[in-house]
């Protein structure tokens, strides 16, 4: 187990999500519960997972009204997760807000607050033809970091090849998670800002998820002990 990795449970329900972790000995691996499995099975299922010592990663990506999210951020503190986070396009005072609602219902104080920047399924082109969000697709990226940092985040979601300029601009101990890893030789899926561990361990990236490398390998433990190689050469 890496606490730097970790493991994207895009799972329908909790009871296929708990017999692959059973099946192949993954049990007390950090892992990322996302809308999908959050939504069927509600807070039990970080409970279970926390039960079980599994650091959790909680993305649900919070984006509304500022009064809506803290109020949403403060019911979802006392689960005490690792990492939870909301989308910086949301603006500065629901950034705060949202800070606010964490410290309010998380009395350890150890959950950190991350915020989107640039989904890693977009490209420059959904950003400015789609989206309407002039300016180059880093550029983005690193002012929604900025704007992250000055208004309470801990640190942002971005692409591994992000990750280096926000470090530069927001500092070093300003934390960078990133999706969009994939193991040598598996499929790029529906992701086009990617990076193996590696490259991700060289621009200075301080968290992993990583999921259909190994959710969806022949061996799934054999590939998630080799992301844990590649991240620590």
């Amino acid at each position: 187990m890496n606490p730097s990795v970790y493991l994207a449970l895009d799972f329908p329900t909790w009871s296929e999500a708990e017999e692959f972790l059973k099946t192949n000995e993954l049990q007390g691996v950090p892992v990322k519960v996302g809308m999908e499995l959050f939504y069927r099975e509600g807070p039990a299922v970080v409970e279970k997972l926390r039960e079980n010592n599994h650091p959790v990663f909680l993305d649900l990506k919070l984006h509304d009204i500022p009064t809506t999210v803290q109020r949403a951020m403060q019911n979802l503190a006392y689960l005490d997760v690792d990492l939870v986070n909301i989308h910086a396009l949301g603006g500065g005072e629901m950034i705060e807000f949202a800070k606010e609602g964490l410290l309010a219902g998380n009395s350890s104080g150890n959950t950190k607050l991350i915020a989107v920047t640039v989904l890693t399924s977009m490209d420059q082109g959904i950003l400015n033809n789609q989206l309407k969000l002039p300016g180059d697709l880093n550029e983005n990226v690193v002012h929604f970091a900025s704007l992250s940092k000055k208004h309470g985040a801990d640190g942002v979601v971005c692409s591994v090849h992000e990750s280096q300029e926000i470090k530069k601009e927001c500092g070093g101990d300003f934390l960078t998670v990133t999706p969009g890893i994939r193991l040598t030789n598996t499929d790029q899926n529906d992701q086009k800002r990617i990076a193996t561990p590696k490259v991700a361990r060289q621009q200075g990236v301080d968290y992993l998820v990583i999921g259909r490398s190994i959710t969806k390998a022949e061996k799934p433990y054999e590939a998630y002990q080799e992301a844990i190689k590649e991240w620590e050469i």
